[in-house]
């Protein structure tokens, strides 16, 4: 095999992997990130508003979509079991809702409960990621779509 062909080889191999290994990361034809910060009902509805929104438009498309909603800072209100204006929501949401993830912040759970004296207790839709911020950056380099309502 010449020089050439052997690059040639590498970089077909190269983009295969490539190409596979993204499409096997999810089995959804759209995905999207919502991004909350702010503790604030009024933008903790309208995130929500946009994934039933997102939800409804794909269905009636025949398209599938993964959607994570991720708080951080204030907007870890959005998911704390004391303090949340939208719990209810979560929880219907969660079972209605093939696809949808909630990530709540580490770093800012962390300050949270250290200025409360005790673990703030989130509610049980929700998962933990060491940062809110640094997860949007990985759906982001995953091809994730960015909404921040």
């Amino acid at each position: 095999m010449t020089r050439l062909s052997a690059i040639f080889v590498l970089v077909v191999t190269a983009i295969f992997v490539s190409v596979s290994g993204f499409a096997s990361d999810s089995d959804t034809d759209h995905r999207v990130a919502i991004h909350v910060d702010e503790n604030d009902p009024a933008t903790m509805n309208l995130a929500l508003n946009n994934i039933a929104n997102i939800k409804k438009y794909y269905d009636s498309k025949g398209e599938t979509i993964a959607i994570e909603l991720v708080a951080y800072g204030p907007g870890l209100h959005m998911f704390r079991s004391d303090t949340s204006p939208v719990k209810d929501r979560l929880s219907v949401m969660s079972l209605e809702f093939d696809n949808l993830t909630f990530s709540a912040c580490g770093n800012t759970h962390h300050n949270m409960s250290k200025k409360a004296g005790k673990d703030i207790e989130l509610v049980e839709e929700v998962t933990m990621v060491p940062s809110g911020v640094v997860q949007l950056i990985e759906l982001q380099e995953e091809g994730y779509a960015y909404v921040r309502p």
